[in-house]
């Protein structure tokens, strides 16, 4: 049995973490506010977008549209979004493990393959494998657009120099504080979405666009991607310190556990030394008798 020294600092070390756990959990709930709050704010934006960018390539030719250009897929890029900090349980650990997936699938396929990192977790992890064309670090605590207009560039131009043929942007979605699992989305070619068939399409009135809907697509697909990569980093976000607020939160309720186990050791050890100080006491009572 272990000494009482030794269980009682242990026990007061297990109380310095439980301290330290329980703030990061305040800290993650504070950020988590003004993160989700941005990211819900954003959604309808990005929904709308979407929307509007299905009402102009409907039924467009998109051979003249460099970004819509649809050919044989020989190379493949993933863009993997995480965060750049841990510490937020098995979140950044989904989305790598899904990239992964899917980057051995596509070369299985005999289909070389490329990947973007957005977030120093998975710039640490694939940066091993050789393949990483390009890493943005140490901005996912401070990202703006400007960042996701960056990024999106640079993967545009990629594809636009014939170095990918499609582009799939990996990310960590948030469904609720509980729950953010990865998702895979189509980055590049962007598509027209069509309607399935057999629906009736809803009647919202024609629109005429001045000037013509290539020039304006011309325009809004570099703005489009913008607001794809943009949601994905706002996304991961607030998928971070909802992780991480749920992690600090198990961490804590673990530092109870153990300093309530280490506290009945300590009482044990403490009650073995008090009856062997006992027995040593009546022993030598018992020998001066005798």
């Amino acid at each position: 049995m272990p000494g009482l020294k030794d269980v009682k600092n242990k026990i007061q070390g297990v109380k310095k973490t439980s301290q330290i756990t329980k703030a990061m959990n305040m800290v993650a709930s504070a950020k988590l506010r003004g993160a989700q709050d941005k990211m819900e704010r954003f959604r309808p934006y990005s929904q709308k977008f979407a929307a509007a960018m299905s009402n102009l390539s409907g039924g467009m030719d998109a051979g003249n549209l460099p970004l819509m250009e649809v050919r044989s897929v020989q190379a493949v890029e993933i863009v993997v979004v995480t965060s750049d900090r841990g510490l937020c349980g098995s979140f950044n650990s989904n989305i790598i493990s899904t990239a992964e997936k899917l980057m051995r699938k596509y070369e299985a396929e005999g289909k070389k393959v490329s990947i973007v990192c957005i977030g120093k977790k998975a710039h640490q992890y694939f940066r091993k494998t050789g393949k990483v064309r390009v890493s943005f670090t140490d901005i996912m605590g401070t990202f703006q657009m400007f960042n996701a207009r960056e990024i999106s560039m640079d993967i545009a131009e990629n594809f636009m120099v014939g170095e990918s043929d499609e582009v799939r942007l990996v990310y960590g979605k948030f469904h609720s504080i509980a729950v953010q699992r990865p998702e895979v989305e189509e980055l590049l070619p962007i598509k027209p979405l069509e309607s399935e068939e057999g629906t009736t399409a809803e009647i919202t009135g024609a629109y005429t666009y001045e000037p013509e809907p290539a020039e304006i697509m011309e325009v809004l697909l570099p703005l489009y991607m913008n607001v794809q990569v943009y949601h994905a980093m706002l996304e991961v976000g607030a998928s971070e310190h909802a992780a991480r607020m749920t992690a600090m939160d198990n961490a804590t309720n673990a530092c109870k556990d153990m300093i309530h186990d280490l506290t009945q050791l300590y009482n044990k050890a403490r009650q073995a030394a008090i009856t062997s100080d006992l027995m040593d006491i009546v022993g030598g009572a018992e020998a001066l008798k005798g």
